[in-house]
């Protein structure tokens, strides 16, 4: 049984309903929008787990509320895994907002003169595309 159908629907279904009726408008299209890119069935679990309710203010190892130790365990992996990607020693893996996120993907995977083809905001474009 599908995670919605068994703690959702029966506690509201039109949410529920809402939410099927999305899914099944993202499986019928091609979106074109670079923030709404599908993610896989392992991320919207990992997205809809019990770390979802914890705050994590600061960094691992440091962070303002207790409790953190397993949300430390993630990030200090998602920060691994992203050093040997871009084969960096410092990493942060917390953007602040989404102009900030667009921004560190900009400057760690182009140089000066580079061009980024950015559309226009009434053709789905963001505002940090330039």
């Amino acid at each position: 049984m599908d995670y919605i159908e068994k703690y959702v629907e029966p506690i509201d279904p039109e949410v529920a309903k809402a939410i099927a009726d999305e899914e099944k408008r993202q499986d019928g299209k091609l979106e074109l929008i670079a923030s709404e890119n599908f993610v896989s069935r392992a991320v919207l679990a990992a997205q809809g787990c019990v770390m979802t309710n914890k705050y994590a203010e600061g960094y691992p190892g440091a962070r303002y509320y207790g409790g953190c130790e397993f949300v430390d365990v993630v990030e200090t992996l998602a920060i691994q895994r992203a050093r040997e990607l871009f084969g960096s020693e410092h990493v942060n893996v917390q953007p602040h907002s989404g102009a900030q996120a667009n921004m560190a993907v900009y400057f760690a995977s182009l140089q000066p003169g580079d061009k980024v083809l950015g559309m226009n905001l009434s053709h789905g474009g963001h505002l940090t595309h330039g």
